[in-house]
């Protein structure tokens, strides 16, 4: 980028800049000395943040402050939740040994749930999604149904983190109680999108980072039932009711706080905001580019998500076309040593392999502008025609 080239940030679905109000609050911690687990006046102080912080994300999420566990992200707290919860039920009852996931997850829960099935001797049952890539319900509902003593644990992301899909947490939840079998979803996307309420929604276990509402990076939570107790992944001092040990990053716990209470606070202004941006988005690229497909439910989904298939390009071609022109955004697919992948979501969606490679997932957020959807849509018809003749 030269300084005259705009720079346009349309990849909050990664990550968000932090609030102002969070950055005071982390800043001023910094300077303080204090591990939260030591006895003296210090020790306290940092303890009674760590504290309040807890009782304010529980507040504000619908949970109990001793349901709070605080870990250095969304990967970590997935972890935590798939092995842990997974690990306990089957100590407690060997026959447990069924995971039931959908095969559009975040790696952060798909590559944990592959490991128990890899090297734990875990059965995995990957569940089929239809082309919005919604949960099957009557696909859960028979696998549930066909052993129920045998599942220890079902996961289900609140909305995914690509095509934006808002999944039926509250159906999933139903069927999965029938059978006492737990319920963990992953809400890195969903908190301060979309209403979220721990208790009210029925699941056992639910994962949220603060860097994609407004906080620092590396710090997140599980929000876990007390009676679920899952097995530790780190052992050590015992920290956060011994689920976690490890001293407690306090600053950032504090900034998470404030990031969390202030994003479910502003969520239904904010969530209007960035709907409305996007659909702009959505309707002008449709207008000008008429081949341009929407990925993912076109109502039940994450309000600034607009992920777009661009027939005949590339969708990596695209991103650093964009990138160049000053526009920051992200490509569904992966890359392993150095060629480009299909994404895994809209392959279990059913696309091919060529629109599975086609598409960019422009995600908007607190900062985003009316401006920013102006200079997106200005860019996209010249990135596209050049990406189609590079791929011819």
């Amino acid at each position: 980028m030269t300084e005259t080239t705009p720079h346009v940030y349309l990849d909050h679905a990664a990550t968000t800049p932090m609030v102002p109000e969070a950055v005071e609050v982390m800043v001023d911690l910094l300077a303080r000395t204090g591990n939260a687990n030591s006895l003296h006046g210090s020790g306290r102080a940092a303890r009674k943040v760590v504290e309040e912080s807890r009782e304010r994300i529980a507040a504000a999420l619908g949970a109990r402050p001793s349901e709070v566990v605080f870990t250095s992200g969304g990967t970590e707290a997935d972890n935590l939740a798939v092995k842990g919860i997974t690990w306990t039920r089957r100590r407690e009852d060997p026959a447990r040994d069924r995971v039931l996931c959908p095969a559009t997850e975040h790696h952060a829960v798909l590559d944990p749930v592959g490991w128990l099935g890899e090297h734990d001797g875990t059965r995995v049952v990957w569940l089929d999604v239809d082309r919005q890539g919604r949960v099957d319900l009557d696909g859960l509902a028979t696998r549930l149904d066909e052993d129920p003593g045998s599942v220890a644990l079902v996961t289900v992301m609140w909305a995914n983190n690509e095509v934006g899909t808002l999944q039926p947490v509250a159906e999933v939840v139903a069927l999965a109680a029938r059978h006492g079998v737990p319920v963990h979803t992953d809400a890195v996307q969903a908190v301060g999108a979309v209403p979220v309420d721990f208790a009210a929604s029925g699941v056992d276990a639910l994962t949220l980072t603060a860097h994609k509402l407004g906080g620092p990076y590396g710090v997140g939570a599980l929000l876990v039932r007390r009676d679920l107790s899952p097995t530790p992944l780190l052992h050590g001092g015992g920290q956060e009711r011994s689920v976690r040990s490890g001293t407690i990053d306090v600053p950032a716990i504090a900034a998470f706080a404030t990031a969390t209470e202030l994003a479910v606070k502003r969520q239904v202004e904010h969530a209007a905001r960035v709907a409305g941006l996007r659909d702009d988005l959505v309707s002008r690229v449709g207008a000008a580019l008429p081949d341009v497909r929407l990925n993912g439910d076109p109502v039940d989904r994450l309000p600034g998500n607009a992920h777009l298939s661009f027939p005949g390009c590339e969708g990596d071609s695209l991103l650093m076309l964009l990138d160049h022109r000053g526009i920051e955004v992200s490509t569904g697919s992966a890359c392993s040593a150095g060629v480009p992948q299909p994404s895994h979501v809209l392959l279990a969606m059913g696309r091919d392999e060529a629109e599975a490679r086609s598409s960019l997932r422009l995600s908007l957020g607190h900062t985003s502008t009316a401006a920013d959807v102006d200079a997106v849509v200005d860019a996209l018809v010249p990135a596209v025609e050049r990406a189609r003749v590079a791929g011819l």
